[in-house]
């Protein structure tokens, strides 16, 4: 092995990467990649490297020795089923029943109660923003504890 073979295979070591075409059994004909220019020697020196973590998507890997591009390499092709994940959508914003503070006087005192308990355990802070960042907070986690989520209707086809 000369230098260059041996760097690019300490390269592929320490990065987790495979060389895909040599991951596959080919026959002699679909292994070699470049020819000499009087068609005495054929020898494989362009490799296809993926990461390990994709290996198991590649599903082939091989030349074409009879394809028309006029150069001295073949062409290296690799097949791969890629499964694309679907992008989550965020988290919707919870929708409380603030109308059932206005008719259920037992959920309005327990809101009462907790927004007081929650004022009551907050310290002293002489900034603008905190004061308000603590103000909304303490409305907002006592409103999620007592008052009931609004139920979805379900859509109509």
């Amino acid at each position: 092995m000369d230098w260059a073979s041996e760097m690019s295979e300490v390269r592929c070591q320490t990065n987790n990467i495979i060389v895909g075409n040599t991951w596959f059994q080919q026959p002699p004909r679909r292994k070699w990649t470049w020819k000499s220019p009087g068609d005495e020697t054929r020898n494989q020196i362009d490799y296809m490297m993926i990461s390990k973590r994709y290996r198991n998507a590649m599903l082939l890997a091989k030349t074409y020795p009879c394809a028309d591009c006029y150069s001295d390499h073949v062409p290296v092709v690799d097949k791969f089923k890629l499964k694309l994940k679907k992008n989550s959508k965020p988290s919707a914003n919870i929708k409380l029943d603030l109308a059932i503070l206005k008719t259920n006087q037992t959920i309005r005192e327990k809101y009462q109660i907790s927004v007081h308990n929650k004022f009551e355990a907050l310290g002293d802070v002489e900034e603008v923003e905190q004061q308000w960042e603590n103000f909304k907070s303490a409305i907002m986690e006592a409103a999620i504890e007592v008052i009931p989520k609004v139920k979805r209707k379900a859509k109509q086809k």
